[in-house]
């Protein structure tokens, strides 16, 4: 086995202190192995730039992508205004980072990018991870421009401030929001992806009678947050301040899709009662309110875990990339980090963890279809290595005869 892994996590007056300390201890742990790779994930009060700035300095040109994320998940569980920082190391990998600014801009040149950097080489064993901007950019549409390439790609969309809608991306030494960081990777890596959810209808439905472009403006012909006062007993016009503007990640809609219902949640209400989301929801569409426990989500990371487990196949894990809803983090308030332990009970407690919320995550397709742009999930991407077969020969002892 030639894969290695290491997380380090520091808290720190300022980003670039963070970003120093958490690398050092993630290199300490490494050893004398050499990185491959980088994952970086980051207090969203932090400055991304200087973050950047401080794991470059020490990693120089290993490719390195991150985020900002309201928290970072490790083994240890949720750990509030930190850097997170894991190394990979394997001889038999090689990774390449993409930074592309224009995310916001368009979803389809993303696409496009997207395709060109996969199509750079011709090595059949490729894999994208990225990480994108989640209250800019259009991610499903992203996804779909992806139709027939059958590019493997796995990432999130960064959390942030909600207040401002900023959120971080980092690529290298490069940092900013409405980007795209990726990184291609080449070589024995596997990745094992499983995704779930702990969301079930509560029999309330809706008709979506008008929307625009990322925003449900009514349901039933009334506001959308009229719709949800008269569910739950605060006044519509509470619905577009804090706290409920964005407590309302809590209750997304189920879109009827086939015989499974698309989860998409909504990022916040305006103050004009409308809900503004990072997906379009299309008019005339039928949509069932959907409701969380700490049980059923619990459940569903450990389903998520499995499933990682068990698309690794032969292959053990080595490190293990957790990417949960903001939502989680917010159901779970209570009971933080207990989404971590529940993914530990599945993979174990030694295997190292980094991870963060997200407003949404990307998956692959199966079959040919496009990636997958899921909302209220946790994904578990599980990082390790195909064994290979021992060819050596083995010698044998001549056999004497005797006369």
């Amino acid at each position: 086995m030639t894969l290695t892994a290491a997380v380090g996590i520091a808290q720190a007056f300022d980003g670039r202190e963070a970003g120093i300390q958490a690398t050092h201890q993630a290199l300490k742990k490494l050893g004398m192995a050499t990185p491959s790779l980088a994952i970086i994930v980051a207090s969203r009060y932090y400055d991304p730039k200087k973050i950047a700035d401080s794991v470059s300095s020490l990693l120089g040109d290993t490719p390195t992508i991150g985020f900002s994320s309201a928290s970072a998940l490790t083994k240890d569980g949720q750990i509030k205004n930190s850097v997170a920082v894991a190394l990979i190391s394997s001889p038999e990998i090689k990774a390449t980072e993409r930074w592309m600014p224009g995310y916001a801009q368009s979803g389809r040149e993303t696409a496009t990018l997207l395709s060109e950097l996969a199509s750079a080489t011709e090595a059949e064993n490729k894999k994208i991870l990225f990480f994108a901007d989640g209250f800019n950019g259009d991610a499903e549409q992203m996804c779909l421009a992806l139709t027939g390439t059958h590019i493997s790609l796995h990432g999130g969309l960064s959390s942030g401030n909600p207040h401002t809608g900023a959120t971080s991306q980092i690529a290298g030494s490069q940092a900013s929001s409405g980007s795209l960081a990726a990184m291609l990777i080449e070589g024995n890596l596997k990745m094992g992806v499983g995704s779930d959810h702990g969301w079930r209808p509560v029999g309330s439905q809706f008709r979506v009678t008008r929307s625009r472009g990322f925003w449900i403006r009514a349901l039933d012909g009334r506001p959308a947050s009229e719709a949800y006062s008269q569910l739950f007993g605060y006044p519509a016009r509470d619905w577009g301040f804090p706290p409920l503007n964005y407590l309302v990640r809590l209750y997304p809609l189920g879109i009827e899709q086939g015989q499974e219902l698309l989860i998409r949640s909504p990022l916040r209400v305006e103050a004009d009662g409308s809900f503004r989301m990072n997906a379009p929801v299309r008019d005339g569409m039928d949509a069932y309110l959907l409701t969380g426990s700490p049980e059923t989500c619990l459940e569903a990371a450990q389903r998520a875990a499995q499933k990682a487990r068990l698309a690794l196949g032969d292959a053990k894990p080595k490190l293990v990339l957790v990417l949960a809803d903001i939502a989680w983090q917010m159901l779970l308030k209570a009971q933080s980090g207990a989404e971590i332990t529940a993914i530990q009970d599945v993979l174990g407690k030694d295997i190292p963890i980094i991870g963060g919320y997200t407003l949404g995550q990307v998956t692959p397709g199966k079959d040919g279809s496009p990636p997958d742009f899921l909302n209220q999930h946790i994904t578990v991407i599980a990082f390790g290595e195909e064994e290979k077969e021992d060819t050596t020969l083995t010698m044998k002892k001549p056999i004497i005869k005797e006369e």
